[in-house]
């Protein structure tokens, strides 16, 4: 028998034998958890709530993690000349076990998070960070994508496969590929010192949200509040063991009302101080020492990456371009907003002047006063209002307004797990043909271990490769307080403006009609992502949503017309306040990004920097530092605050081709708004795009008009 052959047997049976086992493993960890098995079920697959365990998500982390490296260095192992199938494709097919562990594992940590959950977060955000690095920094699969992007081949790709390859080689040279090998370990290495900061940061906030709260064990210090938020603070009384006590919830569903109705000032500045010390309280879930540790290391990575600041690399590939062109917008705003505030606040002073409170305004007064000045002014009191703002029927009016806008309808299905009672989950389909786009889930209430405010997520992207046309799976997630079983939850005029507004995100990804997952529905530049959630709140104020669904929650009846017009004479009203909460947010983020290397103390930065600006000493910060989570809890927006503005611009003149046109209803101007903003995703520049559907370029005219400014 010849040796060599024998020896080549053995190696070979070893081999298989060593692939079988590793397959069999691979079948036994699929078999014994459920994350990594593929999605089952109707809708293309959805994903099984109802059989994770929290001790699941690391082994499934891990596992898919190694499996999506294997996939990748397949990828560039690859022996034939690279093309836009054999490296692109092959790139936005890999992972998808990975994508779908980290959709059902980024919705714990969103929604049901516990101790047990943050632990491990801790350990794994690093380890994604790490597995990120990795690929962007795999030589030889960049030189595949760099090939292809440089190639004859590219001149011959269709314009979404065009802008895929661009989009991706983007993506590599703006993370790092470009960089030496020493540069990239340091990069990799600071990467992951940035997710366990972003991790502590998230879990400090959402800490401080769920274990603070203010008790009220006295009826007469609820005098301002309507019923329902009554029942509501009873109820998150009870939720806390504390049966014969009302709580004041430190989150702004619960906040907001109770700053704007009741008329005790001195708990009004107790519930204020409890919310805007959030994460500034030098306890153990204080952020101001983390602050500066994540300001020092992004201004690290974007030296490393060749960027001035940490601003300036955030903003290479958004429609702003540069920090300098969004601060030319954002001080454009700020004096007109400044001064606006300035007459508001004379107008509340004049108020407590009259009543004889002997009080100069300050923050814990601005929306209680606010209120006052409204009745005074337009008529309008807000507690009139809310009976006509049941959850369910707005829930009801955005539905029946996608349909008219983009031909869409919900379906209520029971046929799918979720996470949580709560949530309840809608099929989406075309009307034309009744074919079916995806899933919508929703999940309303807030719940302990669920972070604060609003927010859409997307399970799944759409994408229709080789034909394999895939689903997309969204969902709503909101902190409106729930009250008692069987009654309506009745939500303020700006609840539902922000209930609207994540509606517009849903949408964004329910009318994506793209080929590929990385271009599809809300994959968009960071500063035009929000101009579709935007652009659909001002369909909340239109007579044909608020006449059929803003019904009063026990006659049934529409809201009336005088109450209407009321609403409409005011809608201008304390924008001064709004614009100026937000924009101070924007412009503390963006100057605090541009400072570079310098050591930022978070505390006097801020109040430094608010000094210079002028800050009214009756606002604080939408969102002040050690609880701004948008720009700490990860790079999603840092740098990036002032996109809501910029997006703002684009919605504001994007509904004037409704209103120029045939009303908010207009066929034309809808289907362009579906085909060049709603359905292409990035497959298509967005300026570019943007001037498909209006005929030229936004301006800021109509943003300065609807604010009144």
């Amino acid at each position: 028998m010849n040796l060599n052959y024998l020896f080549v047997s053995l190696v070979t049976l070893a081999l298989v034998a060593l692939s079988c086992s590793k397959q069999e493993k691979k079948s036994d960890q699929q078999t014994m958890n459920p994350l990594l098995k593929p999605w089952e079920g109707p809708y293309g697959g959805v994903p099984a709530f109802d059989a994770i365990k929290i001790t699941q998500f690391k082994e499934a982390i891990e596992t898919a993690i190694a499996n999506k490296e294997a996939e990748i260095q397949a990828i560039a192992d690859e022996k034939s000349m690279p093309t836009f199938e054999n490296t692109l494709v092959a790139l936005e097919k890999s992972g998808t076990e990975l994508s779908r562990v980290l959709a059902i594992y980024y919705v714990w940590g969103s929604n049901l998070s516990t101790p047990e959950f943050e632990k491990i977060e801790s350990e794994m955000e690093p380890k994604i960070a790490a597995h990120q690095d990795k690929i962007i920094q795999n030589q030889a699969l960049f030189q595949k994508i760099e090939a292809v992007y440089k190639g004859e081949e590219m001149k011959s790709l269709n314009p979404e496969q065009q802008r895929l390859v661009w989009r991706k080689y983007q993506d590599f040279v703006l993370n790092g590929a470009n960089l030496n090998e020493k540069d990239k370990t340091e990069l990799a290495e600071i990467n992951q010192k940035l997710a366990a900061l972003f991790t502590k940061f998230s879990q400090n906030q959402l800490g401080d949200e769920g274990e603070k709260y203010v008790e009220i064990k006295s009826n007469s210090d609820l005098a301002g509040l309507a019923p329902g938020l009554v029942e509501a603070a009873a109820e998150a009384g009870k939720n806390r063991k504390l049966e014969s006590s009302w709580v004041v919830s430190n989150t702004r569903s619960s906040v907001d009302p109770f700053l704007t109705y009741a008329h005790n000032r001195e708990l009004r500045e107790k519930v204020w101080r409890m919310f805007v010390n959030r994460g500034d309280n030098a306890d153990k879930f204080d952020n101001n020492a983390i602050i500066p540790e994540i300001l020092q290391w992004r201004a690290k990575k974007a030296k490393l990456l060749g960027y001035a600041t940490h601003a300036h690399w955030r903003l290479d590939n958004t429609m702003a371009k540069t920090p300098e062109n969004a601060m030319e917008l954002m001080e454009s705003v700020w004096t007109p907003a400044l001064n606006l505030v300035k007459k508001e606040v004379a107008d509340m002073q004049a108020i407590a002047n009259k009543e004889g409170a002997k009080i100069t305004i300050e923050p814990w007064d601005y929306r209680y006063y606010a209120e006052k000045v409204r009745k005074a002014k337009f008529d309008l009191d807000q507690n009139e209002v809310k009976p006509y703002m049941q959850l369910e029927k707005l829930r009801e009016g955005m539905f029946w307004v996608s349909g008219q806008l983009f031909g869409l309808g919900f379906e209520q299905i029971n046929d799918v797990p979720v996470f949580h009672p709560d949530v309840r989950v809608w099929k989406v389909y075309q009307l034309a043909d009744n074919k079916t786009v995806g899933l919508w889930y929703f999940d309303p209430y807030a719940r302990a271990g669920k972070r604060s405010g609003a927010w859409m997520t997307d399970y799944r992207a759409q994408s229709n490769m080789d034909g394999n046309a895939i689903l997309t799976i969204v969902s709503n997630n909101s902190n409106f307080v729930k009250g008692k079983p069987g009654e309506p939850v009745l939500i303020t005029w700006d609840d539902a403006e922000t209930l609207f507004h994540e509606f517009g995100h849903a949408l964004h990804g329910l009318c994506s009609n793209v080929t590929y997952p990385s271009l599809s529905g809300t994959s968009v530049a960071q500063d035009y992502v929000e101009f579709p959630s935007q652009v659909m709140e001002r369909w909340l104020a239109t007579p044909e949503v608020l006449q059929t669904y803003a019904l009063h929650f026990e006659t049934g009846k529409p809201i009336p017309t005088e109450l209407v017009t009321k609403l409409e004479n005011a809608s201008k009203f304390n924008q001064g306040f709004s614009t100026v909460e937000a924009l101070s947010a924007a412009l503390v983020d963006m100057k605090l990004h541009l400072a570079g290397e310098t050591k930022i103390n978070a505390d006097s930065f801020e109040r430094e920097t608010l000094a210079a600006l002028n800050m009214p000493k009756e606002i604080v910060m939408r969102h002040r530092l050690p609880q701004f989570g948008h720009i700490f809890s990860g790079d999603a927006y840092s740098a990036g605050y002032y996109s809501y503005l910029w997006a703002d611009v684009i919605s504001a003149d994007a509904y004037e081709a409704f209103v120029e046109g045939k009303g908010p209803y207009d066929k034309e101007a809808a289907k362009r708004l579906k085909d060049y903003v709603f359905s292409i995703g990035n497959t298509m520049d967005q300026a570019e795009a943007y001037r498909k559907f209006r005929g030229k370029d936004p301006n800021s005219k109509a943003l300065m008009q609807n604010r009144g400014l």
